[in-house]
């Protein structure tokens, strides 16, 4: 973990959500020097409140316990020079508000998945304090204690960018602040095409778990359901063609060009992992509502487009 930051850099940063995400980037942003204070309300505010931030590292077993301070709602006049909302989708809209009274805060990290894009955001707060981002990492909850993979950079580094695409000094000093926390963090210059592309890939691997019982093991071993999963993404790149949007990051470009048994078979070895057990069915089968949201958002885009979607249709029907 990185040292302590010079007075410069030191953010107050608030951390509004303490589910798995919220937890680690908490401790994480806390233990490497920042000022973080953490929203959560009900059992997860007294778990904090008496066990601290917990995390277990579940590739390394290693556990660590952060302090931090906890509050259970954000008042108009508080002020933070960050707030970093991690929650899932459908919570989104209900939080708008509550940002909106607080003018306090210049600035607002949306890390979520979204495919309906960021004008919710801008109108509710204004296009000057919305940053736009998704995690490098997945998780579970187990009673209070949050087992986490942080992923490689060379897969998903935590991602950041602002709605317009410029590098900012804000945007950067966000990114430095991420990666003194130990996260692999990028910067992208179409944030919104990235959290769209990161839909189509996402959504059919959500969709193809729960067509297998929502075991990631048992996903590996369907073919059919696979072969389907591939082919629901590749609609997916052919809707985000249709519409001018880029394929963010291009190297997913590789699941079109190479033949659909190569890619299935590379998805197989993929989701049959204990870090896929962790990391996308761990999250898929508590977050039923958010995967359908996301799919709804981006089965809305493609019916704007004369793309037949015939595979994301049969995957739709298992949520």
């Amino acid at each position: 973990m990185a040292g302590r930051k010079s007075r410069e850099e030191k953010m107050k940063i608030l951390v509004y959500g303490a589910g798995v995400m919220g937890s680690l980037y908490g401790a994480r942003l806390e233990e490497s020097g920042q000022d973080v204070t953490v929203l959560a309300r009900g059992k997860r505010l007294e778990e904090i409140r008496e066990h601290g931030l917990v995390l277990e590292d579940a590739t390394a077993g290693q556990r660590t316990t952060t302090a931090v301070r906890s509050i259970d709602r954000l008042s108009p006049e508080d002020a933070y020079d960050l707030v970093v909302v991690l929650m899932r989708r459908t919570q989104i809209g209900a939080v708008l508000p509550i940002l909106a009274e607080n003018r306090h805060t210049p600035n607002v990290l949306f890390m979520c998945n979204n495919a309906s894009g960021p004008d919710e955001m801008i109108e509710a707060l204004g296009r000057n304090r919305v940053l736009l981002g998704f995690p490098g990492a997945g998780g579970v909850l187990t009673g209070h204690v949050v087992r986490y993979v942080v992923v490689s950079g060379r897969n998903q580094a935590t991602t950041l960018g602002e709605p317009g695409g410029k590098t900012t000094p804000r945007l950067r000093r966000v990114a430095r602040a991420f990666k003194a926390a130990g996260f692999p963090v990028e910067t992208s210059k179409n944030m919104d095409a990235w959290l769209k592309t990161h839909v189509v890939k996402v959504s059919p691997v959500a969709n193809a778990l729960y067509m297998a019982g929502g075991d990631n093991h048992e996903l590996a071993r369907r073919r059919d359901v696979l072969a389907l999963m591939v082919r629901a993404m590749r609609e997916g790149f052919q809707v985000l063609r249709a519409l001018q949007i880029p394929i963010l990051p291009p190297k997913l470009k590789v699941v079109e060009w190479l033949p659909e048994p190569v890619v299935t078979f590379l998805m197989r070895l993929m989701v049959d992992t204990k870090q896929a057990e962790i990391t996308m069915a761990g999250h898929a089968n508590v977050a039923r509502d958010e995967m359908k949201q996301i799919a709804d958002e981006f089965m809305a885009l493609a019916r704007t487009t004369s793309v037949p979607t015939p595979a994301m249709d049969r995957l739709y029907a298992c949520i």
